[in-house]
């Protein structure tokens, strides 16, 4: 398209959580992503991403709910559909490795035709795919 950068990616997505501290755990302890920044933007807010160890991928922004409408999006973002795609290589060592880390699976990993999938749900109830994409 004419006029818009050649080069651009979605980098950051916001995930409404309940509490910073709370969320930071979750994701840095049983998902093994890496805290990358933690700035105290004053009043209570903070700017918190967290990513995946190897750094692939857009990164999330923690963000603490700051008034009772968006409390009421606190894990169901999206409805109740699958909201982000964690993807692997290896989905059966990252499902044992995520189970042990008491992550909870809706479901067994499962083939399809695009990949091996495994639903599982985040600290707060939001559904993710944790994909290993057919090659």
């Amino acid at each position: 398209m004419r006029g818009f950068a050649e080069h651009r990616r979605v980098a950051t997505v916001a995930l409404v959580v309940a509490n910073y501290d709370a969320a930071i755990a979750w994701y840095v302890e049983r998902l093994g992503f890496l805290l990358l920044e933690d700035v105290d933007l004053g009043g209570g807010k903070r700017w918190v991403t967290v990513a995946p160890a190897d750094g692939q991928g857009a990164r999330l922004l923690l963000a603490e709910a700051s008034d009772e409408t968006q409390g009421q999006s606190i894990g169901n973002q999206t409805g109740g559909r699958v909201f982000l795609f964690l993807e692997t290589n290896d989905v059966a060592r990252d499902h044992a490795a995520m189970l042990e880390k008491g992550v909870e699976f809706r479901e067994a990993p499962r083939f399809e035709p695009y990949g091996t999938v495994a639903v599982f749900a985040d600290l707060h109830g939001n559904l993710w795919d944790l994909i290993e994409p057919k090659r």
